[in-house]
């Protein structure tokens, strides 16, 4: 039985943070020292296939899920709120309308129930062109990738899976062969009957197009008792791209 990954900080109450699709739990890193710094034992985890987790060929919401209250279960957390942003808000939201008595408050950040057809695939068609027989820096991978992406956020972003397979040879953290193979799995809804009528935040950038006004309803009927608010100058990292604002809707909603 294989055990997510994670680093925890702090101690008090526990708080689950789970990242993106690509992403990884040191990219919450600064955010959750904030946490611990108030009255949080923060976990931040990796998902499987990414980071520092375990590699597996199953890879939808339900076994994602199911990963996370294992990991609770062995951290003996009897009750947490969950902080998921993306993909880790679709695992989040699984795990809140399978398991209500396990999740004392949720927060969803920049995504919806809904469905999302795939777009993903100018991301992963530049990762499958990285050859790391032929690079050997950070500087060469970005090069790569720049010939594909032109945006230096979303580069910076994939980069920080680079890390030394052995001495001579970089690689990336994620499992790139099962994640290209798997990407309408991460686009996919919530089932139609899902609910959490736990206390519930939704939090948006206003620069991004992942929750849009048309999609309220449809969070509401899942989510009966979800407040949904705006996180200024943010696109879909919206945690990244305004901290501080994040930290100050986020920290109010799990302490109120």
């Amino acid at each position: 039985m294989e055990i997510l990954h994670s680093k925890i900080i702090g101690e008090g109450r526990p708080l689950v943070i789970l990242h993106g699709f690509l992403g990884m739990s040191d990219n919450w890193k600064t955010l959750g020292n904030q946490y611990a710094q108030n009255g949080f034992q923060v976990h931040l985890v990796d998902q499987r296939n990414h980071g520092r987790s375990f590699h597996s060929e199953e890879f939808d919401y339900e076994v994602m899920s199911r990963d996370v209250l294992r990991y609770l279960d062995q951290h003996q957390i009897e009750k947490t709120s969950i902080i998921g942003h993306s993909m880790g808000g679709k695992t989040a939201m699984q795990i809140a309308t399978e398991q209500p008595q396990q999740v004392e408050k949720l927060l969803v950040a920049d995504i919806s129930p809904k469905y999302y057809p795939p777009h993903h695939q100018p991301i992963i068609n530049a990762l499958v062109q990285l050859d790391f027989d032929h690079i050997s820096s950070r500087k060469e991978a970005d090069e790569s990738l720049a010939q594909h992406l032109n945006e230096v956020g979303i580069r910076q972003f994939l980069l920080k899976n680079l890390y030394w397979v052995e001495p001579s040879k970089l690689g990336l953290r994620f499992n790139l062969d099962i994640l290209k193979n798997k990407m309408d799995e991460i686009g996919e809804n919530i089932s139609s009957t899902a609910t959490f009528d736990g206390p519930t935040l939704f939090l948006r950038g206003d620069r991004s197009e992942y929750i849009l006004p048309n999609d309220f309803p449809g969070i509401h009927r899942h989510f009966p008792n979800a407040d949904i608010q705006t996180v200024e100058k943010a696109g879909h990292w919206l945690h990244a791209e305004n901290p501080r604002q994040f930290f100050e809707k986020s920290f109010h909603f799990l302490n109120s």
